[in-house]
């Protein structure tokens, strides 16, 4: 499809008047409801489900939402960072268990911490291409329980011993097993190509910038602070309640919570000892939750009767070096979609980037606010600039909502699109950095009121 933008809208879009991104000839794909489960800590309610449960109910939970018929929708595409193996393709078992017509196929993607914004996008081209008219999309992560291997060596034996066809040679495979071969492989959430983990990555990215542990507690107090606002206020319509099998009904994130400046301060450092900055106070902790949203064709969504939420606009993936640059997405994908989409950041009315630690999202907003760091890494001219702090992740971010890996693109486009219609603004960018040295950005409009 083409993007392109003539001069004569760019110049409207530099105007305050800001005028509508749609353009002749490209359909408006807009952004219908969305929704996800309370996003809960690992190991706390949702201890003893799968993660097919937790997709499931947040797709149960679109379907109350929108009353959509089950056979009504075209696709489904879920994002997920560490599969269970007998789910692969959750996407597929959710939907079934949702009782979604069984003739509705559905695929799974995975791209680190923004899974869910490549399933979104995913669906944003299977309607751009007229594939599809109407398409759910979604993420789920559950790390309470995780797949964990025996040892190479282990696998290789047990392997073995099932093509082994004499006594004989099944006595010799199990006497050639060492206690060593018993250790198990645990996942970690670390770097394939550097070995590094992610959180060591982050401190060494807050050093090189030069952000303070002292402006990251704060940095994440702020996050705990707006988010209790917000649940309190009830600006969170997106959590659906969730009644957890043998459990009572689930209806908040319960890793909000806002602590003061002396009680961070006592943490120590949990990846760089013992002078490094990043704590688990000002990190995003492990998170389980699933989310789901309904991308339409506008034409489609009117003729059913629905009023859309958002328009979804131009979007960009970026991609750089994951030793040094490991979090750096969002300096990389803003300019860049704003670009596409011929605005100016003076333009964005609501911001909301992914917090995978206080730290980076620092690290971020300085990278963004030098021009140095443009002409010396990003090839640019100058800086894109600073997102203003009354405009940036009002109503919390990840450090204080919680962020499962495959879910969190889908919460940060429906707050958008949610931000948009309570504070009247016109634009938001979504911005998210994830493992691999990868970003993603995207621009959302809002639905006439």
């Amino acid at each position: 499809r083409s993007l392109s933008t003539s001069s004569q809208q760019h110049a409207q879009a530099q105007t305050k008047s800001k005028k509508t991104l749609a353009r002749p000839g490209v359909k408006n794909i807009v952004l219908v409801e969305g929704v996800r489960t309370p996003f809960l800590m690992s190991g706390t309610a949702y201890a003893d489900l799968m993660p097919h449960d937790l997709a499931r109910a947040a797709l149960q939970g679109l379907l109350n939402k929108t009353s959509i018929p089950k056979d009504a929708v075209d696709y489904i595409i879920y994002g997920t960072v560490i599969q269970e193996v007998k789910t692969s393709n959750v996407a597929r078992e959710a939907a079934l268990g949702a009782g979604f017509s069984d003739k509705i196929p559905a695929h799974t993607v995975t791209m680190a911490c923004i899974s869910s914004n490549q399933a979104m996008t995913s669906a944003v081209g299977l309607i751009a291409a007229g594939q599809c008219d109407a398409v759910v999309a979604g993420g789920v992560e559950f790390m309470s329980d995780v797949p964990i291997r025996h040892s190479r060596k282990m696998r290789k034996t047990m392997l073995s011993l099932n093509k082994a066809k004499t006594l004989g040679q099944r006595l010799s495979l199990i006497g050639s097993i060492r206690l060593a071969h018993l250790s198990p492989e645990l996942p970690a959430v670390a770097e394939f190509s550097t070995a590094e983990t992610m959180g060591h990555s982050a401190d060494r990215l807050a050093a090189a910038f030069g952000v303070s542990r002292l402006e990251q507690d704060e940095f994440a107090l702020r996050s705990h602070i707006l988010a209790k606002k917000a649940q309190d206020e009830g600006l969170l319509q997106d959590v659906v309640s969730f009644k957890v099998p043998g459990r009572d009904i689930v209806s908040k994130d319960n890793g909000i919570r806002p602590s003061s400046m002396e009680q961070m301060a006592r943490l120590k450092p949990a990846f760089v000892k013992p002078h490094g900055t990043v704590t688990a106070a000002n990190s995003s902790f492990l998170t389980d939750g699933a989310s789901a949203v309904l991308i339409m064709s506008e034409e489609k969504a009117l003729a059913m009767g629905y009023k859309p939420k958002a328009y979804l606009r131009d979007f960009v993936y970026v991609s750089q070096d994951p030793k040094d640059q490991l979090l750096l997405g969002p300096t990389y994908a803003t300019p860049k979609v704003l670009e596409r989409a011929g605005l100016t950041m003076n333009d964005i009315d609501v911001f909301e980037f992914h917090e995978a630690f206080a730290g980076q999202i620092m690290a971020n907003l300085k990278a963004m606010d030098s021009d140095w760091f443009a002409q010396t890494y990003m090839g640019r001219k100058a800086k894109v600039g600073t997102p203003p702090m009354e405009k940036f992740n009002l109503w919390g971010g990840s450090l204080s909502l919680g962020h499962p890996f495959g879910a969190t693109g889908c919460r940060l486009v429906t707050t958008v699109a949610h931000r948009l219609q309570k504070e009247g603004g016109q634009f938001g960018l979504v911005a998210a950095c994830a493992a691999g040295g990868q970003g993603h950005g995207m621009v959302i409009e809002a639905y006439p009121q």
